[in-house]
């Protein structure tokens, strides 16, 4: 039998070493397999899906809802699955989280990642002039959201795990250069790739997203933080 962590530390490695289908093939089928037990009990099933695919999907020029979809794609696949359980006698929701989960307890996430980035490279940067927004979320806040959602969501719910709807992102390359001591400057679309790696695909895209449907049906509202907050906290360059 393998562990959730060892399956997580797994499905980890597949992503960072750029297996990203892999990675796509061994989430669908996890949750598949915990799905298998759960038809017609009326039981909860709570998976995690991410804003960043309502971009993907074209959703411009707004916050994404909770009612945007794409209809089919990586991991979108996974997260349709979970809503149209609740079709088959299964109490799912899919918690959809932002790009940047943060708080002390962050150890691997995408703020890290950037830091290393304006560490290495000696420039925090952004693309173009940095007004697209990244939504974000302290780690127990989020945490919040799926107990809640545990408890209480209604079967086949999309919810947001989201406190600040969307940060322009050169805000966050400011707040990575004051904390890393490096200088904060704006990039070219076509350099991304070079200079973010395997973000460079997402760190221009604009993804603000609201929660106003998941604070109505859950009862929640995010205490801890926000995001520039937290980067001021220095526990991130520590």
């Amino acid at each position: 039998m393998i562990s959730s962590r060892s399956w997580s530390s797994g499905l980890e490695t597949m992503i960072w070493a750029g297996d990203f289908p892999a990675a796509v093939a061994a989430d669908f089928a996890a949750i598949k397999a915990l799905a298998s037990g759960l038809e017609g009990t009326g039981r909860p099933l709570v998976t995690s899906s991410g804003t960043l695919m309502l971009a993907f999907a074209g959703i411009t020029g707004r916050p994404g809802t909770e009612a945007d979809f794409a209809p089919s794609g990586p991991r979108v696949d996974a997260e349709n699955f979970v809503i149209e359980l609740a079709e088959r006698g299964v109490r799912s929701s899919a918690v959809r989280l932002p790009p940047i989960v943060h708080s002390s307890l962050d150890h691997h996430g995408f703020a890290h990642i950037l830091i290393d980035i304006a560490r290495q490279t000696g420039v925090s940067g952004y693309v173009g002039d940095g007004a697209n927004r990244w939504p974000s979320v302290h780690t127990l806040d989020a945490a919040r959201v799926y107990r809640l959602a545990l408890e209480n969501a209604p079967a086949g719910s999309r919810l947001h795990a989201v406190a600040d709807e969307g940060i322009p992102f050169r805000d966050i390359a400011a707040a990575i250069g004051r904390g890393a001591g490096v200088p904060v400057a704006g990039i070219s679309a076509e350099d991304a790739g070079e200079r973010f790696a395997f973000l460079g695909g997402a760190v221009g895209v604009d993804n603000p997203t609201s929660s106003e449907v998941t604070r109505k049906v859950l009862g929640w509202e995010p205490a801890h933080p926000g995001l520039i907050e937290d980067l001021e906290h220095g526990h991130y360059f520590a």
